[in-house]
C-alpha cells in the first residue's frame, strides 16, 4: 500500500485546494437552513417583507457561490483521480516490462491485463468519489450536528439514534461485501482468460468444430461473474430504501417533537424547519460515507492486486557494479558447465553444458523435442539466469553486464515470430528506429521478404495487424529475421526461425545469411538437419545433456542420436550428396 500511496504525493497541492473548496461548499450548504429560519421567524411570522427579500437575496448569492464551489470540487477531484490512475498504470506497465520470464510465470497474461486496466479503473472511480463525497461527508455531518445542537439541544438525541442505526447497517454491509468484491475480481480474471484463449485459438476451435464447447466455457465464466455481481448489486440496492426509511422516520420524529416544542413556546417554527434540514444533511453526510464504505472494499481488493505486481521484484536486474566487455573477445559466447532448472522443478532442464561459439562461426543446436534447445539459447540474453555454471559473452558473465549492453549485442529471432501493430517498415526498424530505408530494404532482401513485400499495394508501408495475423507464418518468420538483420548486432540467435520456410526459401536464406553474417557469431536452433549441416559446430542435445559436438560428418560417425535424426530426415543418397559436395541437393532446390 505504501508504494501505491507514493503516487499521490505529486497531487498534495491539488488536495489542499480541494479541501478549501470542500469547506466552501459545506459552508454554503449549511448556511441555507439558517437563512430559511430567519425568513420564517422574522419575515413570514412577523410579516416583514423587507427581511424576506433581503434574506432571500443572500440565499440566492450563497446558492450561486455554493454551485461554484461544487464545480471546483468536481474538477479538482477528477483531475487528481485521473492523474493518479495514469501514474499507477504507468508504474504497473513499467514493472511488468522489467519482469523476466520467471515473474511472468507467476501471473497469467489475462490477470496482468485486468490488473493494469480494470483494477486501476476501480481505484480511479472510488478515489474520485472519495475526494468528492467522503471529504464532504465529515465536514457536512459534523457541521450539521453542531448547527442542530445550537438550535435545539433537546432534540439531537433523534439524530444520534439515527446515526447509530445507520452506522450499524454500514458495518454489516461492509462485512458482507468485502469477500464478494475479492471474488468479483478473480472472476473477471477468469473471464478475460477464457476470452483471450478463445480469440488466440480461434482457428483451431473452428477446425475441430469446438465452438459449442468454448461457448459453454464462456457461459460458465460469464454466469459465475453475473451471479456475484447480482448479489452485490442487490446488497447495494437494499441500502438506499433502508436509508430513505431512516430519513423519513427521523423527519416524522423531529416534526412530532418539534410541534410539541412549538406549542409550549420552547421553539419557533423556523427553527423546527431548520432542524429538520440539518438532520437530513447529517444523515445525508453519513449516507455519502456509507457509499464509500460499500465501494471501498472493491477498490481495496484492486489495490492489493496491483500491489502484488508492484511488490514483485524482478529476479533479473542490472548488476550493482557492471563489468565492461573484453574487446579482444567481442562476439565470443562461452558456456562453462551450465545447468538450469525452472523454479519448483524436480530436475534440471539442462545439465553440464559446455561449448564456445566464436565470431565468424556458426554454432547449431539440434535434438529431439523437449531436449532443451530453446531454453539453452534463452540463457544468453538472460531471459533466465543459470542455476549453476557461467554464460560468458565477450568474456564477461552475462550477470555482470548491463541488460541494455547485453541485448545491444544480440539479434534475437524467437521460435514463435512476433510482429507488432504498424507497418512492415516499422517492424523491421523495431530494433533500430533510425535505420535508413536502404538498410531496411537490404535486410528484407537478405531475409527473402522483398518478393512478397513488392507484391503488396503499399509495399513497406503496408499495415501489419496485431501479432502479424494478416501475414502467413513464413512471412512472419522472414520479417522477424529482417528485423534482427537491420539491428546489426555482433551475435545472431535464430531459435528454430526457419521452420515455416519451404526448402527453396530456406536454402536461399541460408546462403544470403552466410555472406551477411560473415565475421559475426551465429547460433541456430533447428529441427531440420539440412538447415544446420554446414555449421562449424553442431551441439547435439538429448534430455538436457550434450551427447555430441562437432561437424556434420564427424557426428554422423560418432553420435548415434545425431545419426538417427539425420537418417529420419534424409535419404542415404541425400546424405551422400551432402558429404561429397558440401551442399544438400533436393528436388525442391534443384527446381
Amino acid at each position: 500500500m505504501r508504494k501505491l500511496a507514493r503516487f499521490f504525493v505529486p497531487y498534495l497541492a491539488y488536495f489542499v485546494i480541494l479541501l478549501a473548496l470542500v469547506y466552501g461548499q459545506t459552508w454554503a450548504t449549511l448556511a441555507l437552513p439558517g437563512y430559511m429560519s430567519d425568513i420564517v421567524n422574522n419575515g413570514i411570522v412577523a410579516e416583514n417583507t423587507s427581511v424576506i427579500f433581503q434574506t432571500g437575496l443572500k440565499m440566492l448569492g450563497v446558492t450561486l457561490l455554493g454551485g461554484v464551489f461544487m464545480i471546483g470540487v468536481s474538477y479538482v477531484a477528477t483531475r487528481i483521480a485521473a492523474g493518479y490512475a495514469r501514474r499507477l498504470r504507468e508504474a504497473v506497465f513499467t514493472r511488468v516490462e522489467m519482469f523476466s520470464l520467471v515473474e511472468f510465470n507467476s501471473f497469467s497474461s489475462a490477470s496482468l491485463i485486468t490488473r493494469s486496466t480494470n483494477d486501476v479503473q476501480q481505484i480511479q472511480q472510488v478515489l474520485g468519489m472519495m475526494l468528492r463525497i467522503a471529504l464532504l461527508g465529515p465536514f457536512m455531518g459534523v457541521g450539521a450536528i453542531i448547527k442542530a445542537w445550537n438550535l435545539a439541544p433537546s432534540m439531537t438525541w433523534i439524530m444520534a439514534v439515527a446515526i447509530v442505526i445507520l452506522t450499524s447497517i454500514i458495518a454489516v454491509l461492509f462485512t458482507i461485501a468485502l469477500p464478494r468484491f475479492k471474488q468479483v475480481q478473480q472472476l473477471v480474471d477468469r473471464l478475460n482468460l477464457v476470452t483471450r484463449e478463445f480469440l488466440t485459438g480461434l482457428r483451431v476451435i473452428r477446425a475441430f468444430n469446438r465452438e459449442d464447447h468454448e461457448e459453454h466455457k464462456f457461459d460458465i465464466a460469464n454466469m459465475d461473474l453475473r451471479k456475484v455481481n447480482t448479489f452485490v448489486n442487490r446488497l447495494l440496492a437494499t441500502m438506499q430504501p433502508t436509508l430513505m426509511l431512516i430519513m423519513n422516520v427521523v423527519s416524522v420524529a423531529i416534526v412530532w417533537v418539534g410541534a410539541y416544542e412549538v406549542s409550549t413556546n420552547a421553539m419557533q417554527v423556523g427553527n423546527v424547519l431548520a432542524f429538520v434540514q440539518y438532520a437530513m444533511q447529517a444523515i445525508a453526510a453519513f449516507l455519502m460515507i456509507s457509499i464509500i464504505f460499500v465501494l471501498a472494499p472493491r477498490a481495496m481488493v484492486s489495490a492489493q492486486r496491483i500491489g502484488e505486481v508492484l511488490n514483485t521484484e524482478p529476479n533479473i536486474v542490472d548488476p550493482e557494479e557492471p563489468k565492461k566487455p573484453n574487446p579482444e573477445l567481442a562476439g565470443t559466447i562461452s558456456f562453462q558447465d551450465v545447468s538450469f532448472a525452472y523454479a519448483g522443478a524436480d530436475k534440471p532442464v539442462l545439465e553440464h553444458i559446455s561449448f564456445t561459439a566464436k565470431p565468424g562461426e556458426t554454432t547449431a543446436f539440434v535434438g529431439s523435442t523437449g531436449s532443451g534447445k530453446s531454453t539453452l539459447v534463452s540463457l544468453i540474453p538472460r531471459f533466465y539466469d543459470v542455476t549453476y555454471g557461467q554464460v560468458l559473452v565477450d568474456g564477461v558473465d552475462v550477470r555482470d553486464l548491463k541488460l541494455k549492453d547485453l541485448h545491444h549485442r544480440i539479434g534475437y529471432v524467437p521460435q514463435h515470430a512476433t510482429l507488432f501493430t504498424g507497418t512492415i517498415e516499422s517492424n523491421i526498424k523495431y530494433g533500430r528506429p533510425k535505420a535508413e530505408p536502404g538498410d531496411v530494404r537490404h535486410a528484407a532482401e537478405i531475409a527473402q521478404a522483398s518478393d512478397f513485400i513488392s507484391k503488396l499495394d503499399d509495399k513497406y508501408d503496408s499495415m501489419i495487424a496485431q501479432g502479424g495475423t494478416n501475414v502467413s507464418g513464413g512471412q512472419r518468420q522472414r520479417l522477424s529475421i529482417a528485423r534482427a538483420l537491420a539491428y546489426k548486432p555482433e551475435i545472431y540467435i535464430f531459435d528454430d526461425s526457419f521452420s515455416a520456410l519451404d526448402f527453396t526459401t530456406d536454402a536461399k536464406l541460408r546462403q544470403a545469411l552466410k555472406a551477411e553474417t560473415a565475421g559475426k557469431t551465429v547460433l541456430i536452433v533447428a529441427q531440420r538437419i539440412s538447415t544446420i549441416m554446414q555449421a562449424d559446430n553442431i551441439v547435439v542435445l538429448e534430455e538436457g545433456k550434450v551427447v555430441g559436438q562437432g561437424k556434420h560428418d564427424e557426428l554422423l560417425e560418432t553420435c548415434d542420436v545425431y545419426r538417427e535424426i539425420a537418417q529420419s530426415q534424409l535419404s542415404a543418397q541425400e546424405l551422400q550428396n551432402a558429404a561429397t559436395s558440401g551442399e544438400l541437393i533436393t528436388p525442391e532446390i534443384a527446381l
